[in-house]
């Protein structure tokens, strides 16, 4: 809803990925609630070094922006299918899971048409004014104010430290940048790819069919002990829902972070369509020949080290095999890191870091409202999107779940029951049944009676 900037608005969004998407969308229909989403790129892009010919979301198309919580709002994507007279089509293709460039182009196709989302806009500071309890945000050299704060800015590309000496490397970079720098690796006749989640997995399949035939040697490196496919039993997928997340959040602390390291399969693994689409290339390209005639090495439980580089511009990875425990020295031409998205804390919040009540580790406390607890002296709302892993678990990056946590923060910012919520949204009981009581003794000094 548009309105003079000196007005403060209900809810102001830092970042407009798809969760912040999410929320604008279903701010868009609520007339009295008046809202602005900025971003600093000048147009909405997901994940753009990734949109792989062929690759598919991991997430059934009902996880777009609004339909699990709304699915009469016009923001879903059967309705852009609808405007891009693409429904037939959608429909004779039977297909639950959307290839992702397909994903993208409807985010950006909601993005361009909503009112409150406003593109080539950075945010650069986030201050708290005491006097009319207002945040007070800069927005691209203007300042304005709002009740609430929503940080929608998303992950980060993670690098591990074993390759901090290779920081400008012009032949290690991140697989986020996959197809940008592509053409990069054409002269590269040894490639190695680290990381067995789905983007690894991705990267490695890619690179099977484009670069077939012409001799590179392509390796696929893992720490995990197996290359194991993504959990995606029905009951399984159950984890990624709002009761997992409400159990979740009521366990201690440290049991959070033990799970969440040992329930890498439920978010992190690649799936079982890739993996098999992997080992069916590999076996139709070796009909007739021995299995080793393919130049492909695929190796589990390899952690690298360290890395460098050697005079001549040849990588060197060390290594050590968990399970044996003997290191190794591989060497390579270029190195794709499929390693991963971190959470990291906006510098935009600078001015107000004393005023949020950060854990034992640095990071936010955050309810089930996904309000971020602050200092008695800020009393705004400042709400945070897929920054939570630590205090709502597996479910906290899944698109799936965007929706509702949208609905949530909806909800709170309103002060009332915008969207009603499901009491109950899985078969599985997360929380353990009470303890019985213990049954009644009869007393032995109760006289008997005898007739």
């Amino acid at each position: 809803m548009n309105q003079p900037p000196t007005a403060p608005y209900d809810l102001l969004g830092v970042g407009i990925g798809p969760f912040n998407l999410s929320l604008a969308a279903l701010c868009d229909q609520v007339p009295d609630l008046t809202t602005l989403f900025c971003e600093a790129r000048p147009e909405f892009r997901w994940h753009p070094g990734l949109l792989i010919d062929g690759a598919r979301m991991q997430v059934p198309f009902l996880a777009d922006l609004v339909s699990l919580v709304d699915p009469t709002n016009p923001w879903s994507f059967l309705n852009y299918l609808r405007h891009q007279e693409r429904l037939f089509p959608f429909y004779f293709t039977e297909r639950f899971h959307l290839p992702r460039r397909e994903y993208e182009h409807y985010c950006r196709w909601a993005a361009e048409r909503l009112p409150n989302c406003r593109f080539g806009t950075p945010i650069s500071s986030v201050h708290w004014n005491t006097t009319d309890e207002l945040f007070h945000v800069t927005a691209d050299g203007k300042e304005l104010t709002a009740r609430n704060v929503v940080l929608g800015v998303g992950t980060e590309p993670h690098r591990p430290s074993a390759f901090d000496a290779l920081a400008d490397h012009p032949r290690v970079w991140h697989c986020a940048q996959y197809l940008d720098r592509r053409s990069t690796l054409s002269d590269v006749q040894d490639i190695t790819i680290l990381g067995s989640g789905q983007s690894g997995a991705e990267v490695f399949l890619d690179l099977l069919r484009t670069r077939a035939g012409d001799g590179t040697r392509l390796r696929w490196l893992t720490r995990t002990r197996a290359f194991a496919p993504m959990e995606y039993s029905k009951l399984g997928l159950e984890h990624f829902t709002p009761d997992y997340t409400r159990y979740f959040h009521h366990l201690p602390a440290a049991v959070r972070d033990r799970l969440v390291g040992e329930q890498w399969q439920l978010y992190k693994a690649a799936s079982a369509e890739t993996l098999a689409e992997i080992h069916d290339h590999l076996y139709q390209t070796t009909v007739g020949q021995p299995i080793d005639v393919e130049p492909v090495e695929i190796v589990p439980g390899m952690a690298v080290t360290e890395a460098t580089a050697d005079p001549t511009g040849t990588l060197e990875l060390r290594c050590r095999h968990t399970d044996s425990g003997t290191d190794r020295v591989i060497r390579t031409g270029a190195v794709v890191l499929a390693t991963g998205y971190r959470a990291v804390r906006p510098a935009v919040l600078d001015p107000i870091t004393h005023l949020i009540d950060w854990d034992e580790q640095g990071r936010y406390r955050v309810d089930l409202h996904h309000r971020v607890a602050t200092r008695p002296a800020l009393t705004g709302g400042l709400y945070v999107q897929n920054a939570e892993l630590h205090t709502h678990g597996v479910g906290t990056p899944d698109l799936g779940l965007g929706a509702h946590r949208a609905a949530v923060i909806l909800n709170a910012v309103a002060g009332r029951t915008v969207h009603p919520l499901p009491a109950r949204t899985a078969w599985t009981s997360f929380t353990p049944p009470a303890p019985a009581l213990p049954q009644r003794q009869e007393s032995n000094d109760v006289p008997r009676i005898v007739c």
